[in-house]
């Protein structure tokens, strides 16, 4: 009997006792959710050497299709700043290029404006006939007139008129630089979107890579029978909603990818990449100096100081048009007896009706200009306020959360981390943690692109961008 004993329970108790050393060891601590961008490996031998087919229902869950296709991986991306990306958009954008003809339009109709009236020359020639008999008239002969008609222009509507051209070329330019303002706050913005798409898919490619691993470890937990089958359902889930989330954010950055390229009019590679972070310096003057800055550099503003000069020289050029017009005469006139060279002057009088009404539809005109301009240099300076207060905040959210906020949410994850490992807290709890933290760093990182929004419109407002790249 003890024979046997020895022969065939020896050797169980062996493995029953190896078995329970082995189950008893503790799991590796999970990573944070910050830190997780790489699946951990599992600690437990038990664990890393189980077999595919042993893992239930692993093959139920669906695969996270959250890596970046292998066209990307495989071609080496092409890296640009942002300030290379505005200066490529800048000179690509059709928006761009169309003021830019504004401008050359403007510039043609000063030369127009420029140019002296072209004479009138008219001229006439035909035979004599008889009314009477040759003896008495003589033989008929032919006889031609010619007539130069030279206008002589006034010369105060003339300088209205040219100063009023070229107020119009201004304000064109002013316009083209509003548009290249523009376009360059857009492409800024767009760039920074881009980088926080970036960022929040790698966050949640993280978290599902850590859940994953968690799903596994739960798995082989329920194949040995040491937790319910309810926690696997649980963290098939959960694993199914952070691919979801996982899934929707690498789209987001494609998204995100196509709206920067539609600015740039697809002239950059789609691979590209940004060589900045949502944590680049902010640089700007002092706002005293903004405040006395923008409202008189604004694009706008200036495009609405041309528009009033040119109004007013309008009313210039309207008023001079009352006075006299001469036009200078000369004709020559030949037959077959005679010939005979004629000058003189004709004058147009406004008697009768002195151009009142082009002349008032000039000042109304101007008035409109001018309250509008004031309009606007007080909308551009409220603006300019609501910006600052804006670029205020978020630099206010940016440190309240690198001051202490992300770290105690990491202390917080990591004791429900390790609360979950001794068995002390659910997996709710632990889940919960993740959520929280997940929430802390992507608030953390959107007030991030809240300050470079709100630097990007001041930016804007006073128009800061390279020109000095741009050749009109």
């Amino acid at each position: 009997m003890q024979t046997y004993l020895l022969k065939y329970l020896l050797p169980s108790l062996i493995v029953i006792i190896a078995s329970n050393i082995t189950l008893a060891q503790p799991m590796a601590p999970l990573p944070l959710g910050a830190d997780s961008l790489r699946q951990p490996e599992p600690s437990s031998p038990a664990v890393r050497e189980m077999a595919p087919a042993m893992v239930p229902f692993k093959s139920e869950l669906p695969k996270s299709d959250v890596s970046l296709p292998a066209g990307e991986a495989q071609e080496p991306a092409v890296l640009y700043t942002i300030e290379e990306i505005q200066r490529i958009g800048l000179e690509a954008n059709g928006l761009v290029q169309a003021a830019r003809s504004q401008i050359n339009m403007a510039k043609a109709g000063v030369v127009a404006a420029s140019a002296f009236l072209n004479p009138e020359v008219t001229v006439t020639a035909g035979p004599d006939s008889n009314r009477y008999s040759l003896a008495i008239t003589g033989p008929t002969s032919m006889q031609r007139s010619v007539t130069v008609n030279q206008p002589i222009e006034n010369p105060f509507m003339r300088s209205a008129r040219i100063n009023a051209s070229e107020a119009i070329v201004d304000a064109s330019r002013a316009s083209f630089d509003q548009v290249r303002a523009d376009l360059a706050a857009q492409l800024r913005v767009r760039a920074y979107e881009l980088l926080l798409r970036q960022e929040q898919a790698t966050i949640e490619q993280g978290i599902y890579d850590l859940l994953e691993t968690l799903r596994n470890r739960i798995a082989a937990n329920v194949e040995r029978g040491e937790v319910a089958r309810f926690e696997l359902i649980r963290a098939d889930t959960e694993l199914q909603s952070a691919a979801n989330r996982a899934q929707a954010a690498r789209l987001t950055v494609q998204r995100a990818r196509v709206l920067l390229l539609q600015l740039l009019a697809g002239a950059i590679p789609g691979n590209f990449q940004i060589r900045n972070s949502l944590k680049d310096p902010i640089q700007l003057p002092s706002l005293e100096e903004l405040r006395e800055q923008v409202p008189k550099i604004n694009p706008d503003v200036m495009r609405l100081q041309a528009e009033q000069e040119r109004a007013n020289h309008r009313i210039s050029q309207e008023k001079a048009s009352v006075l006299p017009q001469i036009s200078v005469l000369y004709t020559n006139y030949q037959d077959a007896q005679f010939t005979s060279n004629i000058a003189g002057a004709s004058v147009r009088i406004p008697i009768w009706y002195r151009r009142r009404g082009e002349i008032d539809t000039a000042i109304h005109d101007s008035a409109r200009i001018r309250e509008t301009l004031e309009f606007r240099r007080y909308e551009i300076s409220q603006l300019f306020e609501a910006a600052w207060q804006a670029l205020e905040i978020a630099q206010r959210r940016v440190d309240i959360f690198e001051g202490g906020l992300i770290k105690e949410a990491e202390n917080v994850v990591q004791v429900a981390q390790t609360a979950y490992r001794f068995g002390e807290r659910g997996l709710i709890e632990f889940l919960d943690s993740q959520r929280i933290f997940r929430g802390i760093i992507s608030d953390s990182m959107l007030a991030r692109f809240e300050l470079q929004s709100a630097a990007a419109e001041i930016d804007r407002l006073r128009a800061h961008y390279p020109k000095e790249l741009i050749p009109e």
